[in-house]
């Protein structure tokens, strides 16, 4: 068996996607998209190229748009099989789809506009929205913790990962000249004892173990520490009446802060003042989430026993159309603006940037990975002058940096999941890390198990 990286290798973080390949199938694990800048962007190609027509099946840990926004790319190479995942995953995947799909078409549109007044060639998006609607088709939904026959010599299970409603770790156990092999992908890994959903479920043993290392290299700041410095920066801000930008990814941050702030509002942190979650695409996710009330820890089905979170949140105001975001700029302070793209790489949280940014008194708030080149980690880098739209934007608001909302594991939560699978002995090669991050994680895992780690390089073959 042979597993080539197509993605989130060589210190990249985004892209994930493993081809898998025996004498008798061929299955993707993952499909991502590529994110952070043009260098970035210019790989999302077909996982597989022309070997994608004759793929099995393509399994996905999770709905996130990096495991999954190269998939309508699949059905326009000749894929017309079946794309596994849990029901959440398959629900918010047709939502972040959808999403992607419309930005892909509104960005084309957007650069064909200022290629066509300079008489350049105009250019395709990298997919429509027919395309991913083709794709969302194809999806079709698998348990928790039961073995599913996925392609010919190959069963695949999956168990809680506890990064995001819905998300799973991926066993494949597979059947080739004799011997079964067990093969582990953990996926995005979430950290132990975060509010929602409930911890990672490790599988017991593998022969290979491929492990993201996001944060392989350091420890989160305790979460309980990061919702006292949230609740500072509010009520600072607040008394400033100042404006709050909050750069959300869409589907599990703006979930989770949206639940603190109900939180701070019932426990009276802050006298409720206005809220604006600025993303339809969370909006939806919100809804897909409480749908799914079987997924959540203990915590917080007593957080929604004691009463209905709405009732907490009677500030909170929905923005769905672009002119509902336009209002929000006269919208006086003290205010808090939730707004995708998480990176600030797209999307409305652009507009507020533009509009606020060079604002004193404006506050950003940071609480998610900020991959290189993007928008958001040239703000945590203290970058004093960005570019939006073309344009030079002075950076005067005051940026926060709160790690401890992330949805990842630290190298304390990593070395816990693979240590249930350690005395297997795996093999254990480390993906989705930039480089520091994969080292330092590598050195641990050596020191702690005696295992020594592959990092491998985007385009490397592991043979199993």
């Amino acid at each position: 068996m042979n597993i080539t990286l197509c993605g989130a290798a060589g210190g990249e973080v985004t892209g994930s996607s493993y081809l898998v390949q025996t004498r008798t199938a061929s299955i993707l694990v993952d499909c991502g998209l590529f994110q952070g800048g043009a260098k970035a962007e210019s790989k999302n190609r077909v996982p597989g190229g022309s070997r994608a027509a004759k793929l099995n099946a393509v399994l996905l840990t999770h709905a996130h748009l990096d495991h999954t926004g190269r998939l309508p790319l699949l059905p326009r190479a000749g894929y017309g099989g079946p794309v596994y995942a849990t029901q959440a995953t398959t629900e918010l995947t047709a939502l972040i789809l959808r999403d992607s799909a419309k930005i892909q078409a509104q960005d084309a549109e957007r650069r064909n506009r200022k290629r066509e007044r300079a008489g350049e060639p105009l250019q395709e998006p990298l997919y429509t929205p027919e395309h991913a609607e083709t794709l969302i088709r194809r999806l079709e939904t698998v348990p928790y913790r039961r073995p599913v026959t996925v392609a010919p010599g190959i069963q695949a299970t999956w168990s809680e990962a506890g990064h995001m409603l819905g998300s799973g770790s991926i066993l494949l156990e597979v059947a080739e000249a004799g011997t079964v092999r067990r093969v582990v992908f953990s996926g995005d890994l979430g950290p132990r004892g975060a509010p929602i959903l409930r911890d990672y479920e490790p599988f017991p043993s593998a022969d290979t173990v491929f492990l993201e290392s996001t944060y392989g290299d350091r420890e989160h700041r305790p979460f309980r520490e990061t919702v006292e410095e949230f609740v500072e920066v509010v009520q600072q801000a607040v008394a400033e009446g100042g404006k709050i930008l909050v750069p959300t990814f869409a589907v599990g941050r703006a979930q989770l802060l949206t639940v603190l702030i109900g939180w701070m509002f019932r426990t009276r942190k802050v006298k409720p003042f206005p809220v604006f979650l600025d993303s339809p695409m969370a909006i939806e996710a919100g809804k897909i989430y409480m749908a799914h009330p079987e997924l959540f820890d203990d915590e917080m089905v007593e957080f929604l026993k004691e009463r209905p979170m709405r009732e907490d949140l009677r500030t909170l105001k929905y923005s769905v159309t672009a002119e509902d975001s336009r209002r929000i700029n006269d919208q006086p302070g003290p205010c808090l603006v939730m707004a995708g793209a998480g990176m600030c790489n797209a999307g409305r949280i652009l507009h507020h940037l533009k509009h606020s940014l060079w604002v004193r008194g404006t506050h950003v708030l940071i609480v998610g990975y900020q991959s290189q080149g993007s928008l958001g980690r040239r703000l945590v880098d203290g970058e004093k002058q960005v570019s939006i739209h073309g344009e030079k934007v002075a950076v005067r608001a005051k940026v926060h940096t709160l790690g401890g909302f992330s949805a990842h594991a630290g190298q304390k939560d990593l070395l816990g999941w693979l240590g249930a699978l350690a005395g297997s002995k795996p093999a254990v090669v480390l993906t989705h890390g930039e480089n520091r991050a994969r080292a330092g994680l590598s050195k641990a895992v050596q020191e702690r198990f005696g295992i020594g780690c592959v990092l491998p390089e985007l385009d490397d073959v592991i043979e199993v």
